[in-house]
């Protein structure tokens, strides 16, 4: 299959926002995993480490 200049042009537009979108997402999905650590260090004692309880 080929494609037109104009059909390349829309498929790496195309491209583009998928790759932002994705990374807005990563970007969320860091700040709630570092979120739900920090609320797991305070629930959880010691430091997490099997073995390190206080």
């Amino acid at each position: 299959m080929e494609l037109t200049p104009e059909q390349l042009v829309a498929e790496f537009q195309d491209a583009v926002m998928e790759l932002y979108f994705a990374r807005k997402r990563i970007a969320h999905l860091e700040a709630e995993n570092g979120a739900l650590r920090r609320r797991l260090a305070e629930a959880a004692p010691g430091d997490g480490r099997p073995g390190t309880e206080a």
